[in-house]
C-alpha cells in the first residue's frame, strides 16, 4: 500500500539525514543545500504525484522529514519556526510539491510533450462534443470526470485536471517548461505567504465578533460589520468561505446578512 511506500521513503530519508549531519560542520550552507536536495528532496519528489488525495496523516511523516532536513541545513533549534526556514530555502511543503508535480504533468500533456498513455487519461473541454457550445469550451480547462467515491479522486484522471483548472489562465498559455516551473513555483510560495497572513486576519475577525457585545456600548454594530466585511474580503475566495462557515457554525454570526 501507499503507507508502506511512504514509510520506506521516510526511513531512507532519515538515514541520509543522520549521515549528512556528521559532515554538516565540515561544509558550508550552500553545499548542504545541494546535498539535501540530492539525497532527501529527490526521494520526496520521486513519483509523488501518486500521493495526491492521501490523508494528511499519511503525508505528515513526509513533511516531518522535510522539516528535519531544513533544520539541519539552516542549523535551526527545535522551537524555531520552520515555515520561515522553508521560505528562506525556497522549498515548497509536501502538499504543494504534489500539486506542483500534477500541474507540471498537465503542462506536459497540454504542450504535447507527454507519453500517450498519460495524455489519454484526460480530455480537454473543447474536445468534448457535448460541451462545444459552452463558454468553458473556449478555455484550456480539462474535464473533471464524475466519481461515485472519494477514493476515485486520487486517480490522475481527476487530480491532474483539478490541479490544472485551479491555476490562473495565464499559465495555460505558457509553452516553455522552464518558464512554467519558475512561474508556478513562485505562485505556490506566494500563496503560502498569503495563507499565513489570512490566518492572522481570521483571528482578528473572530476577536471582533466575540467582542461585539462589549463594543455595543461604545460604537454601532454597523461599523463593526463593515470592518469584518473588509477583513474577510482580503482573504482568498476558498479561505473566505471556510472562515464564514466556521463563524456561522459557531454562532459568531447570527445570519448571512452581516457578511
Amino acid at each position: 500500500s501507499l503507507k508502506q511506500h511512504v514509510n520506506k521513503v521516510v526511513s531512507s530519508c532519515y538515514y541520509h539525514i543522520r549521515r549528512l549531519r556528521q559532515v554538516s560542520h565540515c561544509v558550508g550552507q550552500d553545499v548542504m543545500i545541494q546535498l539535501a536536495s540530492a539525497f532527501i528532496l529527490s526521494r520526496l519528489d520521486y513519483c509523488n504525484s501518486i500521493l495526491a488525495g492521501l490523508p494528511k496523516s499519511t503525508i505528515a511523516s513526509l513533511q516531518r522529514v522535510q522539516n528535519a532536513a531544513a533544520r539541519m541545513v539552516l542549523n535551526l533549534r527545535p522551537r524555531d519556526s520552520i515555515s520561515d526556514g522553508l521560505r528562506q530555502l525556497h522549498w515548497l511543503p509536501i502538499e504543494s510539491r504534489i500539486q506542483f508535480k500534477l500541474c507540471l504533468l498537465m503542462h506536459l500533456i497540454h504542450t504535447g510533450r507527454c507519453p500517450s498513455y498519460i495524455s489519454e487519461t484526460v480530455q480537454l473541454v473543447a474536445d468534448n462534443a457535448g460541451r462545444a457550445g459552452l463558454r468553458s469550451a473556449s478555455t484550456s480547462r480539462y474535464i473533471l470526470p464524475r466519481l461515485r467515491t472519494v477514493f476515485g479522486e486520487r486517480a490522475f484522471s481527476f487530480s491532474g485536471p483539478k490541479a490544472w483548472n485551479a491555476l490562473p489562465g495565464r499559465f495555460h498559455s505558457i509553452e516553455s517548461t522552464d518558464s512554467f516551473k519558475k512561474t508556478a513555483q513562485n505562485v505556490f510560495i506566494q500563496s503560502l505567504c498569503l495563507v499565513s497572513k489570512s490566518f492572522f486576519i481570521f483571528f482578528v475577525c473572530v476577536l471582533l465578533c466575540l467582542s461585539k457585545r462589549r463594543w455595543t456600548y461604545f460604537c454601532n454594530w454597523r461599523y463593526t460589520n463593515y470592518l469584518l466585511t473588509y477583513l474577510l474580503n482580503l482573504l482568498p475566495v476558498e479561505l473566505r468561505r471556510v472562515y464564514i462557515d466556521f463563524m456561522l457554525n459557531n454562532k459568531i454570526f447570527n445570519n448571512h446578512s452581516c457578511i
